[in-house]
């Protein structure tokens, strides 16, 4: 297998796994996002679509095209990531939009936003040790894209 051949497999892998934990932690864990929180996964949406068409490319250079985008894109991900960290340690201001997620109850739907939790941006739900979920995944993002880019990056197709 090439080296773009392996970095198409690890661009579909890496967002697969992020979004699947970030998936996991709100509707099996219970946590609910905020505005950035979703900011975060829309870039490895977009690096699942590039790294499906690099998988599905027969042309190499196609193939690595779509591979550096979908590490960009990965990389795009663990930069909001960073963003998100910067305003829930108090290092920069954030946003002022928060975000409310409607409940499933079948009931009245306007009752049921107005019961959602507020979910402020600067408030981690999660940390292990001092890293929250956006800590977690500016690192796994920003390593991991890297490691595609690099990967894409050599001599053989």
């Amino acid at each position: 297998m090439t080296p773009v051949r392996r970095a198409s497999w690890l661009a579909l892998l890496i967002p697969a796994a992020l979004l699947g934990g970030a998936l996991g932690s709100q509707y099996i864990g219970g946590l609910f996002p905020c505005e950035m929180c979703y900011w975060q996964r829309w870039p490895h949406e977009a690096a699942l679509a590039f790294a499906l068409l690099a998988l599905f490319s027969r042309d190499p250079g196609v193939r690595r095209l779509f591979v550096v985008l979908a590490g960009l894109a990965i990389m795009a991900s663990g930069l909001v990531g960073v963003f998100h960290a910067g305003v829930e340690y108090k290092w920069w201001d954030g946003i002022t939009a928060c975000t409310r997620a409607p409940g499933t109850s079948g009931g009245n739907i306007m009752a049921d936003i107005m019961a959602a939790p507020l979910v402020s941006c600067n408030q981690p739900q999660w940390t292990l040790g001092p890293i929250s979920l956006a800590g977690f995944n500016a690192i796994f993002s920003l390593g991991g894209g890297l490691l595609v880019l690099w990967m894409a990056a050599r001599n053989k197709s």
